[in-house]
């Protein structure tokens, strides 16, 4: 069973909080190659107060841990275009930035302690799970504990990389009222799928206290969820901080690299920080290369519903052309990238495979 998760809304009400789902899956670069959508400057450079109620989280990099000089896509870094604390994804996109630090006023606290949380391994993806953490209900009420079930768009693959990257459409999906949360990411894993590096953009409301995307860590230690955006997760100096809200209706590259001592993870422009391999090394395990790489769209709904009718990736059918995509995912030391592509809820979400790296996924769910 999960922990629930106490927050304060901008009402004043306590709620349980619950977390965002991740799924995962693999991808090759290639000739179908995405590139992130062009952007204006960016607003003057305002403090990143998002994630600053992290647990266990460290502001700057340790002076032992060097930064990777250059992004998993070969880039080197650069600040990305950021607009002013608590920022809206709305102002984001129309003035064409990537992402502002999260809202620092104090009337939204998010407590990033364990929630729901999907996950896909070799044996099979996690379709359900009992939680006491539900979405906010009038008066703030806490519901009895309940399920939830998970539905994903997934590409898989087994292979042993140093990391992995992907261009990823960021969406603003509509979250149904009794509904978990929506997201897509990367999650890196060992082969076991017990120790796992998550990084992506998640709608949940519970978590960052709108219905905004919002950029999100997650990692797993020997099959046991930590918990979002902290529990050792290392800051990057000046980079924008994990909570952060994001821009959406682009392509964004996003990606996790192992690099002296630590899983790098980067978004758009810079590297947002690290979780450090000590982390795992400390549990007994030792994990720096991976053994199963995965891309995914997911959904977390409420299991005591017939439908859903909250979206998946920009909330556009995949048969379409303008729909959600994982597109150009790349190993890095890693075989060629050959993904295993499917729904696990075909009907509700159907999946649209473009290569074996690249798909578009998600749709409108039951309504």
């Amino acid at each position: 069973m999960l922990k629930s998760r106490r927050g304060l809304l901008a009402a004043g009400l306590a709620i349980a909080v619950v977390g965002a789902i991740g799924v995962a899956s693999t991808v090759n670069a290639g000739a179908d190659q995405i590139e992130s959508a062009p952007e204006a400057s960016a607003s003057a450079g305002a403090p990143d107060a998002a994630g600053a109620d992290a647990p266990n989280a460290t502001d700057a990099p340790s002076p032992t841990v060097k930064e990777p000089p250059k992004l998993p896509w070969g880039d080197r870094p650069k600040t990305l275009k950021r607009g002013k604390p608590g920022a809206s994804s709305n102002s984001l996109k129309a003035q064409g930035l990537s992402a502002a630090p999260a809202d620092a006023s104090g009337s939204v606290i998010p407590v990033p302690e364990e929630g729901p949380k999907g996950r896909i391994t070799k044996s099979g993806p996690l379709r359900s799970e009992m939680t006491d953490a539900v979405p906010p209900k009038p008066l703030g009420l806490k519901a009895a504990e309940s399920k939830v079930n998970y539905m994903y768009n997934v590409g898989s693959q087994s292979a042993d990389t140093a990391g992995v990257y992907s261009n990823i459409t960021i969406g603003k999906p509509e979250l149904d009222r009794d509904d978990y949360h929506t997201l897509a990411e990367i999650a890196l894993q060992s082969a076991d799928g017990k120790q796992i590096v998550e990084v992506g953009w998640t709608v949940d409301r519970l978590v960052n206290g709108d219905d905004d995307p919002h950029l999100f860590v997650f990692h797993w230690i020997n099959g046991e969820a930590q918990c979002y955006n902290g529990c050792g997760w290392v800051q990057a100096d000046g980079a924008i901080k994990p909570g952060a809200t994001l821009t959406y209706g682009v392509t964004k590259k996003f990606g996790i690299q192992y690099y002296d001592k630590g899983w790098w993870v980067a978004y758009d422009t810079e590297w947002i920080g690290y979780f450090p391999e000590e982390i795992w090394n400390k549990q007994g395990v030792k994990f720096n290369r991976s053994g199963l790489v995965q891309v995914f769209g997911e959904v977390a709904a409420a299991a005591s519903k017939t439908a859903t009718c909250t979206d998946m990736g920009n909330g556009t059918l995949s048969s379409k052309e303008n729909a959600a995509r994982v597109s150009s995912v790349s190993f890095i030391e890693g075989p060629t990238v050959d993904m295993f592509i499917r729904s696990t809820a075909e009907k509700t979400y159907p999946i649209a495979p473009i290569s074996a790296r690249s798909f578009r996924y998600g749709g409108p769910g039951d309504c």
